[in-house]
Formats: structure tokens, C-alpha cells, sequence
């Protein structure tokens, strides 16, 4: 969700917050990403297009340069992308950027671009108070298997969507009671 269309779009995904032993998936999330490929909308199987202008480009290498710089690992480091038959596309291969901090730049922008930032905290609370204090709330997931952990964050978690991805028995997670949304 946070390489198609280049993560140029609103609803991309744009930071994932490991929660925990979460912390343990981020080489299989750099996995997943780096098997993308690269290509013009109308190649076949092409899994993220380029960027939509030159500037973009520059932009967000710029950001990923300061990321890197404060801190940050480039865990999968798309810079310097290319794809033959395009030499002059606006290339940015997916990137996921490990141990960003809200302090980032690239944190506290809106990058646009095929760039998942992964950011780690030890409790479910502390996921929800950094989502909540983010002013880019248009949407927020869990990935649980835990019923209560999911009710809690679609109850505390304030964005205009939450998505919740339970894992367990039926009726393991009741219709919300309750909807909160920016």
C-alpha cells in the first residue's frame, strides 16, 4: 500500500509503528518491498511507476539524504533507481526507512513518494499516542490477533479511517460502538 502509484496518492502508507516484538518483521517487510518492480503504468506486472516530475525526485532523495544523516537507516534504499528503456524516468525505487524519529524530516513531511517509514515502540499505547500526535490522520490499520488490542485501537486511535485486520474466531471483533475521526 505504500509503493503503488509511486505513494503518490492520500491513502498511501506512509509509516508502519512496530509495536513490540513487532520490531522482529522489519527484514520481512524489506523482503516484500524489494521484490517491486519498477515500470512505466502500462508494463505489465510494473508495481511502481515513476514519480510524477523531476523536482519530486529530488525532493524526496533530499529527504531520504536527511533521514539517513539524523539517524535513520535506509534499510532499502531506492535512490539512484532506473529502469531500461526509461533512462530520463523520474525513478525512486522502493525504500523503507528504519528507525525514523518524529523529530525527522521525513517524519513530519508528507513525502509522496515509494517511501515506508518504520518507526518502533514497546506498547500498543504508545502506537496510538505517536499516530494521534501525527497531524496526518487521514487513516490508521492494526494488524492483530488480538480482539482487545483491536477494539482498543479503533477506540483510541484518532483518525478518519481505521482499518482493523483481526486474526481469530468468529466474533472475535464486534461493529464499532463508537467512531472518532478527525
Amino acid at each position: 500500500a505504500g509503493f503503488g502509484a509511486a505513494g503518490q496518492r492520500c491513502m498511501a502508507l506512509a509509516r508502519v509503528v512496530l509495536v513490540g516484538g513487532a520490531k522482529a518483521l522489519l527484514p520481512e517487510i524489506v523482503e516484500e518491498a524489494s521484490k517491486l518492480t519498477l515500470g512505466r503504468f502500462d508494463t505489465p506486472g510494473a508495481d511502481v511507476p515513476p514519480l510524477n516530475s523531476a523536482s519530486e525526485k529530488v525532493r524526496i532523495e533530499a529527504l531520504l539524504g536527511a533521514a539517513e544523516a539524523g539517524g535513520a537507516a535506509l534499510a532499502l534504499d531506492g535512490r539512484g533507481a532506473s529502469v531500461e528503456g526509461s533512462p530520463d524516468g523520474n525513478w525512486v525505487g522502493p525504500t523503507v526507512v528504519a528507525d525514523v524519529t518524529p523529530d525527522m524530516d521525513v517524519y513530519k513531511t508528507e513525502v509522496f513518494g515509494p517511501v515506508l517509514q518504520v518507526l518502533t515502540v514497546d506498547s500498543l499505547d504508545e502506537a496510538i499516542a505517536l499516530i494521534n500526535a501525527n497531524p496526518y490522520g487521514n487513516g490508521g490499520a492494526i494488524f492483530t490477533r488480538s480482539g482487545a488490542a483491536a477494539r482498543h485501537f479503533q477506540m483510541h486511535c484518532d483518525v478518519g479511517q481505521v482499518g482493523v485486520n483481526a486474526r481469530g474466531g468468529a466474533g472475535a471483533m464486534r461493529p464499532a460502538t463508537r467512531v472518532e475521526g478527525r
